[in-house]
């Protein structure tokens, strides 16, 4: 029996436990995802992201099959494998790609997974720092990378939601890159530590969270943005001509409120990042990027740990916005002895 959490839908509350689950019960419901599940990982740690303290609410914009174990992050070990890339023992990890949302998650100590949408972890991590990199520092990496694409290698860089997990690792990965970087936060208390991660200057949200005209003084090369609604349709705003926006959460508000101006006027560009959608090369690469460029000491900083137990607390937490950073959840032990694959494939999976 495996440890896990499952989230049961229904009419009124979710029905949430953390229970013993067995390997019929860990398998994709549907045929057409069992038969992409060619991989078995035993999962040594999770993350809790945003996305997953919505599913423990029971947002059904997330939680999109029922029963569900949560979890859109898992870091653990190959415990057998029908894909041709993975062999058992290997470490690998997964962010996204319907995990937690559409199939289950990273919040049991076992998963049945896609093996094409499985990273190798990288040797300068552990599993629980890869963990509590996760969704947020690898949607940081494909932000940075989307600025890079669009031309943006150097110059003032805004980071909204900067004190959550997502925003701490962009203001890393962008001071280590070479960018002056502004950390924009509604949490003043914060202003250090954000300091410490590499902020040049940190602001008050209220500076951005506001009505914004249609064009105002050119700051910013570059914006990554985590929280959507006015925040957002203010730096872009302030966008310097040519200058590029990332939009890649929406923490404040999916809606956005702004005009045509800086788009036909400054030339700026508004990107989008869908990290759960991610192809495998671009996977590979913002990974191979986050293993160069993110220092784990600065990891051990943004990351706080927590047994499996404590995850449903937590993600109230999460939703409350009183955590900062990141959290790792601990899920389970490397297994010593790897079952037999076809035992833990079970069938032609």
């Amino acid at each position: 029996m495996t440890r896990g959490w499952q989230i049961t839908l229904g009419e009124g509350d979710p029905a949430v436990a953390l229970v013993d689950l067995d390997d019929t019960a860990l398998r994709p419901a549907s045929d057409a995802l069992d038969a992409t599940a060619d991989v078995v990982v035993d999962v040594t740690w999770s993350g809790l992201n945003y996305k997953d303290a919505l599913a423990f609410a029971g947002n059904r914009g997330v939680v999109r099959t029922s029963p569900l174990v949560p979890g859109i992050d898992a870091v653990g070990t190959v415990a057998a494998s029908s894909n041709p890339r993975w062999r058992v023992g290997d470490r690998v990890l997964l962010n996204g790609a319907g995990a937690g949302e559409t199939r289950h998650g990273g919040l049991a100590q076992r998963a049945h997974l896609d093996g094409g949408t499985l990273v190798a972890t990288p040797s300068v991590f552990t599993d629980e720092q890869a963990a509590g990199i996760g969704t947020a520092g690898f949607t940081a990496m494909l932000a940075v990378l989307a600025l890079e694409r669009h031309g943006i290698t150097h110059g003032e860089v805004l980071v909204t939601g900067a004190s959550g997990g997502l925003g701490s690792f962009a203001i890393a990965l962008l001071a280590r890159a070479g960018f002056v970087v502004t950390a924009v936060t509604g949490r003043p208390d914060n202003a250090e530590r954000l300091q410490r991660l590499g902020a040049a200057i940190v602001l008050d949200r209220a500076e951005l969270d506001r009505p914004s005209r249609a064009l105002e003084s050119q700051h910013w090369a570059g914006v990554i943005d985590a929280v959507g609604g006015p925040p957002l349709a203010t730096a872009l705003a302030q966008l310097r001509q040519n200058g590029v926006a990332v939009a890649c959460g929406n923490a404040a508000s999916p809606a956005l409120a702004t005009t045509v101006m800086p788009f036909i006027l400054r030339g700026v560009s508004l990107v989008g990042v869908n990290s759960s959608l991610t192809p495998r090369a671009l996977r590979e690469q913002a990974w191979q990027r986050l293993a160069r460029d993110l220092d784990p000491g600065v990891v051990d900083a943004v990351v706080r740990s927590i047994p499996l137990e404590e995850a449903r607390e937590a993600a109230a937490e999460v939703l409350a916005g009183r955590v900062a950073g990141r959290l790792a959840v601990r899920v389970g032990e490397p297994a010593s002895a790897p079952a037999a694959e076809s035992d833990a494939l079970g069938g032609d999976a």
